[in-house]
């Protein structure tokens, strides 16, 4: 009996395993993807792509395009096809400038999907620069001649034209990674950003995280100001070299898809007498040099006259005895909103330079108000400077620039920055967020820009810190919004 029931036990164990067998199924999979150079001739080595939770990821590099690469593969299954198109390993060519879906059907008749993400080098829109005869753009003050392409990748058109180019910065000009204007012929669409002639690149060679300008953009669109800048992150290559990423803008100057002022507004700008050009119209109030950036006007010219009667006014009202009275006094010539926006965008941000030093613009059409904005220039913003208390992310800065200090004595000003700072506190998760989305964006551009320039790691002026690696610069200026967030809410209602 004994010897009867292990044989029984033996053939049900038989039984079962004869019946796991045949129902195990190799489970569908693509298993490996790489581009070889052998089918590739435009390659100098093998490119293998990784494979994670059914998405293929990679990059080919800066000189080879993605329009006809053949793709070498293993998989599990019995057919594999792209838009009902079979595929041949080693033999298929496809375009991979957009998301390709491979769909793979297994023995039992199911399908599993992979999608292809591949990106030319860095995945960011790709700008070519040839100036005439190679020459350099070494000079502030005259352009150079030349074209521009632009590879647009996913998201841009591809677009390309004749074009002037040259440097431009005040500090920013002396770092090795140099930052340029460029003119355009005609008024032309660049990247997805409305039509204009001249367009920024800003080189971020001092801020590492190469997002303090555009978070403070962000600030701006949140805001109630009349306009802030777009701008879009690419990889920018001069002459056939690459030269980093930069971060192209659009130019603060009047225009309908800028600084709209209309035909007779003002573009007004604080400055120092050090860095103005000499064609520069400027005058002098009691506080501050204000240059005329728009329109061109000669000294003591009728135009020149209104904004600088205007502006003495605005002052002796403000520093007078009735400048909190509504009707007559400083509110009679400011728009109070813009004032505060400006305020805040640059006081969260602790901007070195807005305090009362360069960068401040204003606007006005005659017979409105005077209104604050845009926002510009915030690299050694969120506490990237080494030379004064901008570097802490506690204490008040900009609210110590004159005109601002004595708004600040009328109660219904302070009451009303608190208000409008609970709305930008509230908004803090998504200008982290946002942060996020952008160092997503950069992961492959931080690491070519690094591999030119070499700024990770090392001190940079004027750095207060500096860390080995992208993501902790990014850190540490999510964590430095964070606290500085956390100290204005505390001192705005202990006003």
């Amino acid at each position: 009996m004994k010897t009867k029931a292990i044989s029984i036990l033996l053939l049900f164990f038989l039984f079962l395993t004869a019946c796991s067998d045949d129902n195990i199924s190799s489970e569908t999979s693509i298993t490996s993807f790489s581009f070889l150079k052998e089918n590739n001739p435009n390659l100098i080595s093998n490119i293998g792509l990784k494979i994670s939770d059914n998405r293929i990821k990679g990059s080919v590099p800066l000189n080879v395009t993605l329009d006809d690469l053949i793709a070498t593969f293993e998989y599990t299954g019995v057919e594999i096809k792209i838009s009902g198109v079979p595929q041949k390993s080693g033999i298929t060519a496809n375009n991979f400038k957009d998301i390709l879906t491979y769909s793979i059907i297994g023995e039992d008749g199911t399908t599993v999907t992979y999608e292809a993400d591949i990106v030319r080098f860095t995945g960011l829109p790709l700008v070519f620069i040839t100036t005439d005869n190679g020459d350099l753009i070494d000079s502030k003050e005259d352009y150079r001649n030349g074209t521009i392409e632009i590879i647009g990748g996913r998201d841009f058109e591809n677009f390309d034209t004749k074009m002037q180019i040259r440097g431009r910065g005040n500090s920013t000009w002396g770092h090795p990674k140099k930052p340029y204007q460029m003119k355009l012929k005609d008024k032309l669409e660049l990247l997805g950003m409305p039509s204009d002639k001249k367009w920024i690149f800003l080189a971020e060679y001092s801020d590492k995280t190469m997002l303090r300008n555009r978070t403070a953009f962000e600030l701006g669109y949140l805001s109630s100001l009349d306009w802030s800048p777009s701008s879009v992150f690419a990889e920018v290559i001069v002459n056939g070299k690459y030269n980093g990423t930069y971060h192209i803008t659009q130019k603060v100057e009047e225009s309908k898809n800028r600084v709209n002022i209309g035909d007779n507004g003002y573009l007004l700008e604080i400055d120092q007498l050090s860095r103005l050009d000499p064609e520069d119209i400027y005058f002098e109030t009691s506080k501050f040099l204000i240059n005329i950036k728009e329109p061109k006007v000669e000294k003591n010219d009728a135009v020149y006259n209104y904004v600088t009667s205007f502006m003495t006014d605005f002052e002796t009202v403000l520093y007078g005895d009735s400048f909190k009275d509504p009707d007559i006094g400083y509110a009679k010539y400011i728009d109070v909103n813009s004032f505060i926006d400006w305020y805040l965008i640059n006081e969260i941000s602790k901007n070195q330079d807005a305090k009362s030093f360069s960068s401040i613009y204003m606007n006005m059409i005659p017979g409105e108000k005077l209104k604050m904005g845009p926002i510009w220039d915030f690299d050694l913003g969120f506490g990237n400077v080494n030379y004064s208390n901008a570097e802490n992310p506690t204490g008040f800065w900009v609210k110590d620039h004159p005109w601002l200090k004595k708004m600040f004595e009328d109660k219904n000003f302070i009451d009303k920055v608190k208000e409008r700072f609970s709305y930008f506190r509230k908004n803090e998760s998504y200008i982290i967020d946002t942060i996020d989305d952008y160092t997503s964006k950069l992961d492959r551009s931080q690491l070519e820009n690094d591999k030119v320039w070499h700024t990770l790691g090392i001190y940079v002026w004027p750095n207060p810190v500096w860390f080995n690696t992208h993501g902790e610069e990014v850190n540490h200026l999510k964590n430095w919004i964070s606290q500085r967030m956390n100290w204005l809410d505390e001192a705005y209602e202990n006003l």
